[in-house]
């Protein structure tokens, strides 16, 4: 089983095509279109393809956690910033998490 959000679940082996959401339909909870074997209609899921993918074991196909929070930190200002009510304090706490998480660790220093 793979969680697709919002108490949303689908087996694995019956997911056989996932279409990522995109242009004015993309938001508030929908990410991706999850085409699911005996189910006519597509079901909505809250996830990008790729976390659904990484779920399913299909690594190989997974580009980056880190490329997905960007992504949705990206439309997270662009959303605000459609409202005017944009929160500096937060975004930039989320954009230090995210500087974080790309930072790569320091090396071990070799003793010999």
């Amino acid at each position: 089983m793979v969680f697709l959000g919002f108490g949303k679940y689908a087996r694995t082996d019956k997911i056989y095509a996932l279409e990522p959401i995109r242009g004015d339909e993309r938001g508030g909870g929908r990410r991706t279109l999850v085409w699911v074997d005996g189910i006519v209609e597509p079901i909505v899921a809250a996830r990008t393809e790729r976390t659904i993918l990484h779920e399913m074991g299909q690594d190989a196909a997974v580009g980056s956690r880190l490329l997905d929070d960007a992504l949705a930190f990206a439309e997270r200002i662009a959303e605000d910033a459609e409202k005017g009510r944009v929160d500096l304090g937060d975004l930039g706490r989320r954009a230090r998490k995210l500087l974080e998480a790309s930072a790569k660790p320091a090396e071990d220093e070799q003793l010999f």
